[in-house]
C-alpha cells in the first residue's frame, strides 16, 4: 500500500457487485481496492488486517449485517465508511441511516442489477465521493450535551423557527441536535440536508423514529406548524413565503439542490427576528451567505465548530463572513437552542 493511493475495502455479499465496484474504482489511478469481504464479520477482520483508508459497506448481508459491522469497526479501528445501499424506500433506507448514526460518513444508492451498464451513471460520483471521504478524520460525536452555556445570546426573545443546514456528516449531526432538544419544543423546524438522490424521504423517516417530533419531507404549500420538522426533498429548493413552504425547480446554488442558502435567504425576508439558524458540518460553502443575510436581518445564527465537524467547509465559510454569532461544539448547540426556542410551558 502506497501513501499516494487511496486504499479501499469493498464489502458486499454479491460477487458480481464486488467485481463491478472494483472495476469502477480501479479505473482511477489514485484508487486501489486492497480487499473484499462477503459479510460484516469478514469486513471487520479485513479492516483490522488491511487498515484501508475507506470501506464501502453494503447493509443487508449474511453472518453479520452492515450496521453491526459499522458499530464494531468504529469501536475497534475507526475508519471512514461509505454505505452503498440499493434500498431507498423510507423503511428500507432506515438501515443505512442507522449505520450513519453509528459512525458511517455518508450513503449512496446502489443501482438495482449489478451490471456495468447499470452502475455507469454512478461511476464518477462514486469515485469523487470516495476521494473526499477517504481523507476525512473519523470523529465520534458525544451522545450527551456538555453542561455549558453562552449567556450573551439570550435577550429574552423566543424564536419560533429553527432552520438547520448540513452536508457531509450532517445526518448524524442533525439527529444529535434534534434528539437533544426538549420534547416540548414548539418551534417550526426546517432542515436542508445534502443527501444522495432518493434518500431524502428515508432520512426524514429515520429522524421521525429517533426524535420527539413529527418529521416528514416537505410538500409545496405546507404550512409551518409548531413542533413539526420539515425536510427538504431531493432536487427541489425549499423556501418559506408567508409562513408556508414553497418548493422550486431553480438552478443549483453552490452546486446544491436543495440549497441551504436558498432556505436561509428566504427566511431573511420573512420574519428573521423569529429565526434561529444553525449551519452544521459540510463540504463547500452552501449556507454561508444565507446565514450572513439572516444575521444582518436580526436572526440568531450559530455554526458548528471545527473540532466536532466531520467537514468544516460550510461552517468555516460562514465564520469567514462573520455570519455566525456563536461557533459552538455540536454537543452544546441543543442546549443553547433550548433557551432560544418556543417551549410549551411558555405558551400556556
Amino acid at each position: 500500500m502506497t501513501k499516494d493511493k487511496i486504499n479501499i475495502l469493498i464489502v458486499d455479499d454479491s460477487l458480481l457487485t464486488r467485481v463491478v465496484l472494483r472495476d469502477i474504482l480501479q479505473s482511477d489511478p489514485r484508487l486501489c481496492v486492497v480487499g473484499e469481504a462477503r459479510d460484516g464479520r469478514e469486513a471487520v477482520d479485513a479492516v483490522l488486517r488491511l487498515r484501508p483508508d475507506l470501506v464501502i459497506m453494503d447493509v443487508v448481508m449474511p453472518v453479520m449485517d452492515g450496521i453491526t459491522a459499522v458499530k464494531e469497526i468504529m469501536s475497534r479501528r475507526p475508519t471512514p465508511i461509505l454505505v452503498l445501499s440499493a434500498n431507498v424506500r423510507p423503511g428500507d433506507a432506515r438501515g443505512a441511516f442507522n449505520a450513519i448514526a453509528l459512525g458511517a460518513l455518508d450513503v449512496m444508492e446502489k443501482p438495482r442489477g449489478a451490471v456495468q451498464e447499470v452502475f455507469a451513471p454512478l461511476a464518477q460520483s462514486l469515485i469523487d465521493k470516495v476521494k473526499v471521504l477517504a481523507r476525512l478524520p473519523v470523529r465520534l460525536i458525544p451522545s450527551t450535551p456538555a453542561p455549558r452555556s453562552r449567556e450573551a445570546l439570550f435577550d429574552g426573545r423566543t424564536r419560533s423557527v429553527l432552520a438547520i443546514g448540513a452536508s457531509t456528516g450532517g445526518p448524524k449531526a442533525v439527529l444529535s441536535v434534534l434528539r437533544h432538544l426538549p420534547a416540548d419544543c414548539r418551534a417550526k423546524i426546517l432542515v436542508v440536508q445534502h443527501i444522495a438522490q432518493g434518500f431524502a424521504e428515508g432520512f426524514a423517516d429515520w429522524l421521525a423514529r429517533e426524535v420527539p417530533f413529527s418529521v416528514r419531507t416537505a410538500a409545496d404549500g405546507d404550512p409551518l406548524r409548531p413542533g413539526q420538522v420539515l425536510v427538504a426533498p431531493n432536487n427541489r429548493h425549499m423556501e418559506v413565503r408567508n409562513d408556508r413552504i414553497r418548493l422550486t425547480d431553480g438552478l443549483p446554488v453552490n452546486s446544491c439542490k436543495p440549497s441551504v442558502d436558498v432556505l436561509f435567504t428566504s427566511l431573511a425576508h420573512e420574519a428573521p427576528r423569529e429565526v434561529a439558524a444553525v449551519l452544521l458540518t459540510g463540504m463547500g460553502r452552501d449556507g454561508a451567505e444565507g446565514l450572513a443575510a439572516l444575521r444582518l436581518a436580526g436572526a440568531t445564527t450559530l455554526a458548528q465548530d471545527e473540532a466536532t465537524s466531520v467537514v468544516f467547509g460550510m461552517p468555516r465559510a460562514a465564520i469567514a463572513l462573520d455570519a455566525a454569532q456563536r461557533v459552538l461544539p455540536l454537543e452544546e448547540i441543543p442546549r443553547v437552542l433550548a433557551r432560544l426556542l418556543d417551549r410549551a410551558e411558555r405558551l400556556c
